[in-house]
């Protein structure tokens, strides 16, 4: 506790508030376990010991043990890998879409405009989570597929920002100025409109992040993620649910993993988004 209160300090003092200074605490704690799992937990997390199973939390297994004996805090550590890219690679995915879509609706014409919004509001009228797995069941399962879906999911939300950011940029008065001399369209975007577009882009992002890890622990949860007996926070969720009542620590520590990731995005993606409202309401 002393250190997390040294950090929430230090970010005080930069002139971050508690919250998101221990959010990002949170996030840059989880990407230790995502790019050295080794540096965090010393147990193999796929090694089975049948004498040891369903060991409740303490002594060599913190977080105990799950059904087959295997080291839970392991697991867990070693699942932020796979859960956290098909979190942040689907937003990746679903950002690069939307943007690409959003500016050439935007700067297309009036008739590809209205194509690719009428499509944008057809995938919108399907929850994110039901047209992943409408994806999933076309393409199949597996952690690939599953990064696809939800990032294919969320093109809509992130085309729609796009697209009203930059036609307010494009029909500003110094955009119609230098197609007036002659710039050329895609200039004027990269000149333009994409600075304008960045930060509400990054905003949004940040928090559709947190939808992006849940939406992929429940398909996974559905078994249409990673194959066993790979570590995954949804998989982990689905394999403990069947031993909540004798042993709760299964389940308890994979979802509270899952619900620290979420939250600490979402603090973030607030702050940012209560950062850039104050500065458009600058003079």
């Amino acid at each position: 506790m002393s250190a997390l209160a040294q950090v929430a300090g230090r970010g005080a003092r930069l002139g971050m508030p508690v919250a998101p200074a221990l959010a990002a605490l949170v996030l840059a704690l989880w990407a230790v376990a995502v790019a050295a799992p080794g540096l965090l937990v010393a147990a193999d997390p796929d090694a089975t010991d049948v004498v040891a199973a369903l060991r409740p939390p303490g002594g060599a297994h913190p977080f105990g043990t799950d059904e087959l004996g295997r080291d839970v805090l392991s697991r867990v550590v070693h699942g932020a890998r796979l859960s956290l890219t098909i979190g942040f690679g689907a937003t990746a995915l679903g950002v690069a879409g939307g943007l690409l879509l959003g500016l050439l609706a935007a700067s297309g014409g009036r008739r590809l405009d209205q194509l690719v919004m009428r499509v944008q509001d057809v995938l919108l009228a399907f929850p994110e989570l039901l047209l992943a797995l409408l994806v999933v069941t076309v393409v199949g399962s597996g952690t690939g597929n599953v990064l696809v879906a939800i990032g294919v999911a969320a093109v809509p939300t992130y085309a729609r920002l796009v697209r009203g950011q930059a036609l307010t940029v494009i029909r500003s008065g110094y955009v119609e100025a230098a197609a007036a001399l002659g710039v050329r369209r895609p200039l004027v975007v990269v000149r333009h409109v994409l600075p304008n577009v960045a930060g509400p882009l990054l905003v949004l992002a940040t928090i559709g992040t947190g939808t992006a890890v849940i939406s992929g622990s429940a398909l996974s949860f559905l078994g249409l993620g990673a194959a066993p007996p790979a570590a995954e926070w949804g998989a982990m969720l689905s394999d403990g649910r069947e031993f909540l009542a004798t042993a709760w620590w299964t389940a308890t520590f994979p979802g509270l993993a899952i619900v620290s990731v979420v939250l600490s995005v979402t603090v973030l993606g607030r702050h940012l988004q209560g950062r850039s409202t104050r500065g458009e309401g600058r003079p």
